[in-house]
């Protein structure tokens, strides 16, 4: 064994040390703990490290003169406080979140319309943003018979990821690698099953550049293309904390909903692909808006500009 292997080995037993922890914790406990670890990253840590600049950029450009410096601040301490939330509800997960008991920890929105998306027989790509409590979202899909292939990173640690596999696995859900897994992607959708997929990075400057919060943003153009391809449904959902979660017991509290269902079928023009990868966004962004603290501005959505055509030089 390598000095690698060593290192992964440690951060694995680590790591479960943190999930043994997580589970033995009350829930007035966790939250506590959950926002101790805020305030060390957010005002103890390097600034340069949290990325405290890029998060307060993003804002900015997100909502202009809305929030001022200090609410800028608040708004990522309290990013942090979610993101830490996060983690220990999902490791919390398989020990507490049941079937039987889902209704008294989420309460959903649109229930109605997303059923009868993923009952119609045709693929369905599930689209979402790292936005509220994205690994709730796609559980519950598994808890109620909906196995979804999970398209995401590959995480450094194979120790580490192979647990979130196993985490994923539980409710029958298929792990499917964010580099090299087309293949897999477009066997599920050919086979009429469903994917779920995190829409809101950056594309590069090659990406297709929609609007998101008023700004250009480059936006992959795979989501809408495979959908045209296969006639796939697009749902674009999202979990997001509820304001009142202290006043369930478990102290988890939830709200899940379908926020816009886009059908390919009703694009049969050359811009269809602009059309649809605009409407997912569009959708993304107002889910956003209901509890921007929930986001992770970390990431630099609007880092890709435009690339400026050439003109040609007229001939002599």
């Amino acid at each position: 064994m390598n000095l690698r292997q060593l290192r992964y080995l440690g951060e694995y037993v680590v790591f479960r040390s943190i999930v043994c922890l997580a589970n033995a914790l009350p829930p007035r406990a966790s939250v506590q703990v959950t926002k101790s670890l805020a305030f060390v990253v957010h005002r103890l840590l390097p600034r340069k490290l949290t990325r405290y600049h890029v998060a307060r950029d993003n804002i900015r450009l997100a909502f202009g003169d809305r929030y001022d410096d200090e609410a800028i601040d608040r708004l990522i301490y309290e990013m942090w406080v979610h993101l830490f939330r996060l983690l220990v509800d999902a490791m919390q997960m398989p020990r507490k979140l049941r079937r039987y008991n889902c209704l008294d920890q989420v309460r959903f929105r649109n229930l109605d319309a997303g059923i009868r998306v993923m009952s119609t027989g045709r693929p369905v790509m599930v689209i979402s943003g790292h936005f509220g409590n994205w690994e709730l979202a796609t559980y519950i899909f598994g808890l109620f018979g909906f196995p979804i292939g999970v398209v995401a990173r590959d995480l450094d640690n194979p120790y580490m990821n192979r647990w979130y596999e196993q985490f994923r696995q539980r409710v029958r859900h298929i792990h499917i690698s964010k580099n090299g897994g087309g293949a897999d992607m477009v066997s599920i959708l050919e086979q009429g099953g469903y994917l779920a997929l995190l829409a809101d990075q950056d594309a590069g400057s090659r990406g297709l550049f929609v609007n998101f919060f008023g700004r250009s943003a480059s936006t992959f153009k795979s989501i809408a293309l495979l959908a045209l391809q296969h006639r796939a449904l697009i749902c674009v959902g999202y979990a997001y904390r509820l304001k009142d979660d202290f006043i369930n017991h478990d102290g988890v509290r939830y709200e899940m909903g379908c926020e816009e269902i886009i059908d390919p079928l009703d694009y049969d023009n050359g811009d269809a692909i602009q059309a649809i990868t605009q409407r997912y966004t569009a959708a993304l962004e107002r889910v956003v808006r209901r509890a921007p603290e929930q986001y992770f501005w970390v990431h630099r959505r609007w880092k890709s500009v435009p690339r400026k055509r050439k003109l040609r030089r007229p001939a002599a």
